[in-house]
């Protein structure tokens, strides 16, 4: 079998170069349905929907998120996104969590992007953040239970779980959260 070409993947973070690892098979798996769900809806809109697309912020600050909505498509140049998008979604893994939880959230927040989901496949849960004033804000954790799960809830807490979640930027898009996670 043929050696497999080397990984070269990397973002800016201030200067600071941070080489990023190959995404696994679950990672891969929620990106390809998150980006194909918003996809799907945004078909004949003006915002886009990227996997992967490079993000300059700043001369010495890039970032490549997992998933991320443009809709002022000034932004998109040919080999990059040039300022914040709309929406970024990061999955989780061992090698990005502290960045994504930390250092990718500050930039966003400091940049400007609206949105920030943080998905945890381990957990099987959706953080998201809105920016309001400047500042993100906790909107809602949201998470796959399974049927098990449910049935050790009261009846309160059953029906304050909440099933699927909305991008702030389209009131119709609804998305379960059992299809981010699909298999």
């Amino acid at each position: 079998m043929p050696e497999l070409a080397e990984y070269e993947k990397y973002e800016l973070y201030d200067g600071k170069e941070v080489m990023l690892a190959a995404a696994s098979i679950p990672h891969l798996g929620i990106q390809g349905n998150l980006s194909r769900i918003i996809g799907n809806f945004l078909k004949g809109k003006r915002c886009r929907v990227f996997t992967e697309a490079k993000v300059v912020f700043a001369k010495d600050t890039f970032f490549i998120p997992d998933v991320l909505v443009v809709c002022d498509r000034s932004k998109i140049k040919l080999n990059h996104i040039e300022g914040a998008p709309d929406f970024v979604a990061e999955i989780l893994s061992i090698s990005t969590q502290a960045r994504d939880i930390g250092i990718k959230k500050d930039m966003y927040e400091k940049y400007g992007v609206g949105e920030y989901w943080l998905i945890d496949p381990k957990a099987q849960s959706i953080t998201v953040y809105l920016l309001k004033d400047g500042r993100y804000v906790l909107e809602d954790v949201y998470h796959n239970a399974t049927e098990e799960e449910l049935e050790g809830l009261t009846e309160e807490e059953r029906k304050a779980h909440k099933v699927s979640l909305k991008i702030s930027l389209y009131d119709d898009l609804e998305i379960q959260v059992k299809e981010i996670f699909e298999e």
